[in-house]
């Protein structure tokens, strides 16, 4: 598996399409709302199985004084073996070499342990977002 910073379209088209596969057709989050507004203002990342096929994607931005991770998505056919994981440590790297002082997130809350292996922790209630519930949650780096 490899996770890259998207820089082609070809690799954007990539990452757009286990995020409507994932988001859109798994998870039946409209499209409208799928595709947002941030995408232009955005770093993306796919993950590439071994056979060079797109399983993972994610996009981290800016936020006022922090990163913010986004679209944390992977194939229901990948989940297992550390893909969510390999994705997540892509984003934190270049967060770090770019200055983020912290992350935040809007998990889905049954990801949330997967997030809080990671170090990520609640800081809200839950919300609704696209009729999910989801917590934000913040890593210091």
């Amino acid at each position: 598996m490899e996770v890259i910073v998207v820089k082609t379209d070809k690799e954007l088209e990539d990452a757009f399409f286990v995020r409507q596969t994932v988001f859109v057709k798994e998870q039946n989050v409209p499209v409208e709302e799928e595709i947002d507004e941030f995408e232009k203002d955005s770093i993306h990342f796919v993950l590439y199985d071994d056979n060079k096929e797109p399983v993972g994607a994610g996009r981290y931005r800016i936020f006022a004084e922090y990163g913010k991770v986004e679209r944390i998505c992977i194939l229901s056919t990948n989940r297992k073996g550390g893909a969510g994981k390999a994705v997540m440590n892509k984003i934190e790297e270049y967060a770090l070499s770019n200055g983020a002082p912290a992350l935040k997130l809007n998990a889905q809350t049954h990801a949330i342990p997967f997030y809080s292996k990671l170090g990520y922790e609640v800081i809200s209630e839950e919300f609704l977002d696209a009729g999910i519930p989801h917590r934000t949650m913040i890593k210091k780096l």
